[in-house]
C-alpha cells in the first residue's frame, strides 16, 4: 500500500536552508523553555503520595477536583486508570502528615461526592526514590544516544552519522519543549516515549541513508544532491503511510486514554511528527553541507600493490 501513486519528485535539498532557520528556531525555543519554566516533574521524580480510589459508577473528575480544591487539598493530581471507576490521585510530598492519614482525607473528601467510594491503596514515594529515578532515566537517554551515535558511526561514513546524530538529538529537544511549553506533567512514562521517539526516528534516517548509498552507486552521474532527493522521495511514501498508521493509534490513545496515558500519548505524537520532519529535512541535508560527496558513499576499491597482493 502507498501513500502516493507515483514516486513524487520534491526537490528537497533546495529548500534545506529554509528548514533550517526552522530547526535553530524549535531547538533554540525548546531549550530556553526548559531552561526558563522547567518540567513540570511528576510524583515519580519528586517523591509524594499516590491515593487510589474505587467507585460503584464512574464519577465526574472535575467535580472531584473542585470538591479536593474546597477541601484545601492543595496540586492534586486527579485522573483515572485502568477503568472510568478507578480514580488515582497524586499529590506533593508531605512531611507533616502521614500516608495513611493523606488516603483516609482523600476518601472523606471523595465520600461527600459518592459515599460508596472505596479507599483501594496509598503509596508513598519518598524523595530520595524519585531524585533516583530521575537520575536512572536521565542515564537512560545518554546510554541510549550513544549507543546510537556508536551505531551509526560503525553503519555509515562519518558525515551520514553525523547527520543521524543531530536528528536523533533534534526530536527529544523537541519533545522536552513542549513540556516544557504546556507544563503537562514529565513522569517515567514520557521518558519512555522519547525512547521510543528516538528509535522511531533513527529507523527512518537509516532507511533513508541506505537508499543514499544504493542510489549514489547505480546512478553515479546525478550529482550528490540529486541522489538524496530522488532517495527522500523513494522512501516517502512508505515512510508517510508508516506514519499516518501509527499516528492513528497515538491520537486514539491521546483522546480515549485518559489522563494516565495522556502524557506518553502526547509526547509520541509530537515525536513522530518531529522524526518525520527530521528524517527528510535534516539528517540528509546536514550531511551534505558537510561536504558529502558520491565518492564517500561508493565502495573502495584496491588500488595499492599491497592490498592486492595480500588478497587469499
Amino acid at each position: 500500500m502507498e501513500f502516493f501513486h507515483k514516486v513524487t519528485r520534491f526537490p528537497f535539498m533546495s529548500t534545506r536552508r529554509v528548514w533550517y532557520g526552522l530547526s535553530a528556531v524549535l531547538i533554540i525555543g525548546s531549550l530556553v523553555l526548559v531552561g526558563i519554566h522547567g518540567l513540570n516533574l511528576g510524583v515519580d521524580f519528586t517523591g509524594g503520595v499516590v491515593v487510589e480510589v474505587n467507585f460503584p459508577q464512574a464519577p465526574n473528575i472535575e467535580r472531584l477536583r473542585d470538591a479536593l480544591a474546597k477541601a484545601g487539598v492543595a496540586d492534586a493530581q486527579v485522573q483515572a486508570f485502568g477503568s472510568s471507576r478507578d480514580i488515582r490521585v497524586r499529590l506533593p510530598p508531605d512531611p507533616s502528615a502521614k500516608g495513611e492519614q493523606i488516603g483516609a482525607r482523600i476518601l472523606a473528601v471523595f465520600a461527600s461526592v459518592d459515599p460508596e467510594a472505596k479507599l483501594q491503596s496509598t503509596e508513598v514515594v519518598g524523595p530520595q526514590v524519585g531524585q533516583e529515578l530521575f537520575v536512572k532515566g536521565a542515564w537512560a537517554l545518554a546510554a541510549t544516544l550513544v549507543l546510537i551515535a556508536i551505531y551509526v558511526l560503525l553503519r555509515f561514513t562519518p558525515k551520514l552519522a553525523a547527520g543521524a546524530i543531530f536528528a536523533v538529538l533534534h526530536d527529544p529537544i523537541c519533545v522536552l519543549g513542549f513540556f516544557a511549553a504546556t507544563g503537562m506533567t514529565f513522569d517515567l512514562t514520557a521518558i519512555s516515549a522519547i525512547l521510543a521517539v528516538i528509535g522511531y526516528s533513527l529507523n527512518d534516517t537509516v532507511i533513508v541513508f541506505d537508499r543514499v548509498r544504493e542510489r549514489a552507486r547505480s546512478a553515479r552521474r546525478l550529482t550528490i544532491a540529486q541522489v538524496i532527493d530522488e532517495s527522500i522521495n523513494q522512501t516517502l511514501s512508505r515512510t508517510l503511510m508508516t506514519k499516518l498508521v501509527t499516528l492513528l493509534v497515538v491520537v486514539a490513545l491521546l483522546v480515549f486514554g485518559g489522563e494516565t496515558l495522556h502524557g506518553f500519548s502526547a509526547a509520541l505524537v509530537i515525536g513522530i511528527i518531529a522524526g518525520t520532519y527530521s528524517s527528510i529535512y535534516v539528517s540528509a541535508a546536514l550531511a551534505l553541507d558537510l561536504g558529502l560527496r558520491t565518492d564517500d558513499l561508493l565502495e573502495r576499491k584496491l588500488t595499492k600493490p599491497e592490498e592486492v597482493d595480500g588478497l587469499p
